[in-house]
């Protein structure tokens, strides 16, 4: 089956926000006062703002709520986001984007982050249009590892789950593809750390090898599991 649309995952594939994220919580929490060890902040992975900024504050006994410990930690993301100098795309994946573009290959984000920082991320490195569609699984019912938001990408792509290629470098992300029997390539950057590749079609680091005309090698021999 030939590629006709990619399904692109952002954070960990086109960029890399985590290191934003955590410069923006210690900035907040130095703000108050508070040191928080490797090992909490470690075990904050994955939990929402609100979740990160409850528990600091029961456990740090913070006379504060936690709209208050989100509207800084935002602020200084914001901040960090447009002038960190180390802030920058994934390398490759602005190639790789364009490519898919010029041989007329769809492109959907389907991203886990909110619809407010999927916009910036376009706005700030011209992505725009090259997408057909954008997708925040904060806006969705259920989050990955559940397979909701790659069936609504293809739908938005209008192209048939066997023409389809997820890109994802998470866990949670590969399973959802797996679910959804879509073909998933996963990205293993030099930042990826504890991630679980096993349901992965095809593992890559280099987004070289997955440029369209040698994505009809790896097709042939994909069979998707019966559920």
């Amino acid at each position: 089956m030939p590629l006709k649309a990619v399904l692109f995952d952002m954070d960990g594939v086109i960029v890399d926000t985590e290191p934003l994220h955590r410069k923006a919580y210690f900035q907040m929490f130095s703000d108050f006062g508070i040191e928080v060890s490797e090992e909490l902040y470690s075990s904050f992975t994955g939990a929402s703002t609100k979740k990160v900024c409850n528990t600091v504050i029961e456990k740090y006994s913070l006379k504060a709520t936690h709209d208050e410990l989100a509207v800084i930690k935002r602020k200084y993301f914001k901040h960090f986001f447009y002038h960190d100098a180390d802030f920058d795309l994934i390398p490759g994946v602005k190639d790789l984007i364009e490519h898919y573009f010029e041989n007329n290959i769809k492109l959907v984000l389907a991203s886990s982050a909110s619809m407010t920082t999927i916009n910036m991320v376009f706005e700030k490195f011209a992505l725009e249009k090259y997408f057909i569609g954008k997708i925040s699984g904060a806006d969705l019912k259920e989050s990955k590892p559940h397979p909701e938001i790659f069936l609504l990408a293809t739908e938005i792509a209008k192209e048939p789950k066997e023409n389809c290629m997820v890109i994802e470098d998470s866990t949670n992300g590969i399973l959802a593809a797996h679910s959804a029997q879509i073909f998933c390539t996963a990205y293993k950057s030099e930042h990826s750390v504890n991630q679980n590749y096993e349901k992965a079609d095809l593992l890559i680091t280099d987004f070289k090898e997955i440029e369209s005309d040698k994505m009809d090698h790896y097709f042939k021999d994909f069979l998707p599991f019966e559920i």
